[in-house]
């Protein structure tokens, strides 16, 4: 029985023990936990920085520039015509050969109109010979009225005599230059200086006024036609208004670009295609222009002067606008500018002093008011 109680206590102070063993860690255990629960819950979890690459600003002047191709077209062209009918005697000129102005091209056979002339300039001699013979008569007519020999009315019918004949005097020196002008018609001159087309006229063709004997091109100066859009006429009119407005073509990969001057805006716009019709004139001494051709035009309508030109691919769009990272010691902030012009890789914007680190690469990791460091620069070769 006494070892039975002793059996008994010692159970309930081992039962005890643990007991008091457990409540002593479990509480320790539920402490902890209780606290990393509670710093998960109210500490934040740093990200690292986003690494970035920034580059400098430039200034310089940015000229805006419009494209658009254009056709080579000639200031100038002559379809040659004959002014009557007549037999080709000599042709004086080759095909695609260059011409001066007044420079002989086609002889007509002129022999009917060569005697016709000299029979209007012999008529006129004789009519000469007329006035002159009545002249002397009513000179010595109105000596003889003066001495009581002749009476009034006989001077009166030799001066109306005189008159006549001067009258028919004047009537044929006017036939005589009408004959002169026919006889022109068969010495075909060149209109203009520029260069001569095909020619489908020999010595011996009959001609007439309706046949094309051949054409003349003006080479130089040259025009270049091109259309722009609509929206492009404001600043094109009021480059035009600063003063001349610079154009460069491109007349082929091999050769060098030419420059000339804006001559021509149309005076509507195409309701069809909204855009305007514009030339622009070349000097073309070396031909390097041709009628016909296809070219790449471009227009400056206006200079940006001291313009801050940055990357294209720094600049952020989204609904807010156009922002660009700025990176202000080690964070970045978002800073709003406006795409003044665009060419190629760069653009100009305003927005900026000019003095900024703008980031370029990395951006899409940043976070306005974000950490950010620099990427490390690498050696290169």
């Amino acid at each position: 029985m006494k070892n039975s109680k002793v059996g008994i206590i010692a159970g309930l102070v081992i039962v005890a023990g643990a007991g008091a063993w457990y409540l002593n860690g479990g509480a320790g255990a539920s402490s902890a936990h209780a606290q990393a629960a509670t710093g998960a819950k109210d500490g934040k979890t740093e990200q690292p920085p986003a690494v970035v690459n920034v580059v400098d600003p430039q200034r310089h002047d940015i000229p805006v520039v419009q494209q658009a191709n254009g056709t080579v077209t000639p200031i100038r062209t002559v379809d040659l015509h004959p002014q009557t009918t007549a037999t080709i005697r000599t042709v004086h000129i080759k095909e695609g050969q260059f011409v001066k102005e007044g420079e002989l091209m086609f002889s007509l056979d002129d022999r009917a109109d060569r005697a016709n002339l000299d029979k209007a300039s012999a008529q006129v001699e004789h009519d000469r010979a007329q006035v002159a013979d009545l002249e002397r008569q009513l000179k010595r007519s109105q000596d003889l009225f003066a001495q009581h020999f002749v009476a009034q009315g006989a001077v009166d019918t030799l001066r109306a005599q005189v008159d006549q004949a001067r009258a028919t005097l004047d009537a044929d020196s006017a036939a005589v230059r009408a004959s002169s002008v026919a006889n022109s018609y068969t010495a075909i001159r060149a209109p203009m200086s520029g260069r001569v087309g095909g020619i489908g006229v020999y010595p011996g063709s009959l001609v007439q006024p309706t046949t094309s004997l051949t054409t003349i091109t003006q080479l130089d100066p040259i025009t270049v036609a091109f259309t722009l859009p609509e929206s492009s006429l404001p600043a094109l009119l009021a480059a035009q208004r600063r003063g001349k407005v610079e154009v460069q073509v491109m007349p082929g990969a091999d050769l060098a670009p030419v420059n000339g001057l804006l001559s021509f805006i149309d005076n509507t716009v195409d309701v069809q295609s909204g855009t305007i019709r514009v030339k622009a004139e070349f000097a073309n001494r070396e031909t390097t222009l041709w009628p016909g051709q296809y070219v790449n035009a471009k227009v400056t309508v206006q200079t940006i002067k001291d313009a801050v030109v940055i990357p294209q691919n720094a600049i952020v769009t989204n609904a807010q606008g156009t922002f660009v990272y700025v990176l202000d010691k080690d964070s970045a902030h978002l800073v709003p500018v406006q795409r003044l012009y665009a060419a190629g890789v760069d653009a100009a914007v305003s927005g900026l002093n000019g003095n900024e680190k703008i980031i370029t690469e990395g951006k899409q990791n940043v976070r306005p008011g974000g950490k950010v460091s620099l990427a490390p620069i690498t050696a290169k070769g």
